[in-house]
Parts: C-alpha cells; sequence; structure tokens
C-alpha cells in the first residue's frame, strides 16, 4: 500500500491520480532497498509523470522515495522499468531497473548517508554511482569524501572513493587516488537517557512521524572497518605521517600497512623502506625490508635529525646566560 493521504496538499489531485495508478508495489521496493518488503512512502513536491511509451516515472520536485531503512532524495527522480518476469507484457506487473536522481541527491540507509550532485542506481547490481561536487559518505565516526567519483555497494555495504580520496575517523587520515571502504554494521547501544539513578525520562505525548519511524526501519548503526588505498597513499594521526605506492588501514586496531617506495616521517625524523607498519593508536613504526621476488631484500634507510639545542630561544621569565667574553687575540706589535 501507498502512504498518500497525507500528501494531498502537495501533490494535487493530478499526481493522486497518477500515483494511484503506478504498478510500483514490487518495482519501488527494489529500488530502494532490495528484498524488503514493508509498505513505499513517496513524496514529490510538484507532481509525478508517468510516461508509458518511455516506461519512466519521473517525481519532480524535492523528490523522496522511502521503503524501510532505504530513502532517496533529489530534485527530481527518474525510475527506468521494463516487464517483469512472467508480466506477460500486460503492464500489470512491472520492475525498476535504474533509478537516476539530479541536483542534491541524498541515499540514506541506516545510519549512513551519500552525497552528491548527480547518482545512477542499478537496482539489479544493488550499485549507486555518485557524481558531481563535494561527494561524501558519512556514518557516526567516519567521513569519506572524494572528487571524481563515490561508487556504493548497497548490499556489500562497500564504498569505492576516486580522485583525492579522503576517510578520516578521530583524527586520523587516509589518503590515495582510490580508497575503498568495507563497512560493517553494529547493533544500537541501549538507551541511556533517564536510565541513570532511577530516573525516567518524560515520554513525549505524540512522536514525531519522520521516515525512520516507518515499518521496517532498522536502528543499527554503520562503520568502517577497513580502508584499502592505491596511488599517493597518505596515511596519518598526529604524530606520524607514512606515505606509500599502496596502503591498508584496519579501523578497529588502528594498524596501517604500507608498501611500495614507503616513507614514515615524525618530525625531522624519516625513515625508508619498501613495507612499513604504523600503529596509529600506540604512535609506534616499523620499517621491514623488501624487493622484487628472488633479488636481495632493500635495506631499510633511517635519518634522525638531532634537535638544535643552541637555536632554542630562552624559556620566558629565564634570563639570557652571561658567559665572559673571548680575549681578544693579541697584537703582534709591540708598544
Amino acid at each position: 500500500m501507498f502512504y498518500l493521504h497525507s500528501y494531498r496538499h502537495r501533490l494535487g489531485l493530478a499526481g493522486l491520480a497518477v500515483l494511484a495508478a503506478l504498478p510500483l508495489s514490487r518495482a519501488s521496493a527494489q529500488a530502494v532497498t532490495p528484498g524488503d518488503n514493508s509498505p513505499i512512502q513517496i513524496q514529490a513536491d510538484s507532481g509525478i509523470e508517468w510516461q508509458q511509451d518511455a516506461h519512466v516515472y519521473i517525481a519532480r520536485g524535492n523528490a523522496v522515495v522511502t521503503r524501510g531503512p532505504g530513502e532517496i532524495h533529489a530534485d527530481t527522480l527518474i525510475a527506468h522499468y521494463r516487464e517483469a518476469k512472467g508480466g506477460g507484457n500486460t503492464g500489470a506487473n512491472t520492475e525498476i531497473y535504474r533509478v537516476e536522481a539530479e541536483g542534491r541527491v541524498t541515499l540514506k540507509r541506516d545510519a549512513q548517508t551519500v552525497v552528491g550532485d548527480r547518482a545512477v542506481y542499478d537496482v539489479d547490481q544493488a550499485i549507486a554511482v555518485v557524481t558531481g561536487k563535494n561527494l561524501q559518505l558519512t556514518t557516526p565516526s567516519d567521513t569519506v569524501t572524494a572528487r571524481d567519483s563515490l561508487d556504493w555497494y548497497d548490499q556489500k555495504q562497500v564504498a569505492v572513493a576516486r580522485g583525492n580520496a579522503v576517510a578520516t575517523r578521530n583524527g586520523k587520515t587516509v589518503k590515495g587516488d582510490v580508497l575503498t571502504a568495507y563497512l560493517v554494521k553494529t547493533a544500537p547501544g541501549p538507551a541511556t537517557a533517564g536510565a541513570q539513578a532511577g530516573r525516567t525520562a518524560p515520554k513525549p505525548a505524540k512522536p514525531p512521524v519522520t521516515p525512520a519511524a516507518l515499518p521496517g526501519a532498522a536502528a543499527s548503526e554503520s562503520k568502517i572497518s577497513r580502508v584499502d588505498a592505491q596511488g599517493h597513499v597518505v596515511i596519518h594521526n598526529a604524530a606520524d605521517t607514512g606515505r606509500g605506492d599502496f596502503g591498508v588501514y584496519k579501523a578497529d586496531t588502528g594498524i596501517a600497512t604500507l608498501i611500495g617506495n614507503v616513507v614514515i616521517e615524525r618530525g625531522k625524523d624519516v625513515i625508508r623502506g619498501q613495507r612499513g607498519v604504523m600503529d596509529l593508536n600506540n604512535n609506534v613504526s616499523r620499517m621491514m625490508p623488501g624487493g622484487a621476488p628472488g633479488a636481495a631484500p632493500q635495506r631499510v634507510q633511517g635519518l634522525f635529525v638531532r634537535q638544535d639545542l643552541g637555536a632554542r630561544a630562552p624559556a620566558p621569565g629565564t634570563a639570557p646566560s652571561r658567559e665572559p667574553a673571548a680575549p681578544a687575540p693579541a697584537s703582534d706589535k709591540k708598544p
């Protein structure tokens, strides 16, 4: 069933007529959340157009499709549909195989959000390719940004950021030409509001109606468990910076592994090699020799610069040292 009664003032009679006729009970579910059987909610400020010859539905004006925990927001949503298998070319059973979103695009599922200017969602593969400016994936603990594109694999919970990609969490940063982030879902923590010291939080008289409160909405959270980086990789925290051709960062342990032309820096101190391991949680780094198979391993190099104490300015509140001046050299001339 469609949740239409609360949107009559937005869609108008024409929009309601189109919505009532659309055979979307199966198709929209796939477009948002594959395999979900919960009800569908559709909103559009400027109406919905059904182009039967072109086999598309077009929702314009702050368009939103919601089903369970999945949502797609955009200025315009274009859904391409086809006859479902066994439909008999009667139009009574169709399925959407691609959704295009244009303008202020936002994809939401559970506690993760992907934003961009444009998106194409492949329903069969459950893959969204988001492009435009300010591309970003966010979770409660992580942020991933990209310049060129952000690919989201919904069923696999994998994001691929391309072009000057950056992933951050709690002051730890991973950069590269391409980042592949693997996410895992975690169960929500127990509610704590009003449970301390025997206090009970007051219950609201009437909870607000939001998409997250719809049947089938999940309360689980997502976080990044691992990031694979390739091309001009830079990994750093407050103390150390590592560079290499390839890198793997495991967020749970804080361990980052760099391979190929590795440089790890702390201040002016530098170590170089072909394989480095950085413990970003404990500020410990190791460098191991490496090389081509069958060849002698390349030696690890280190450069450690002693701090120039003489160039330090005197600490505040201390008088400058007064050492006796060196005696002038004796003159060769006799008095």
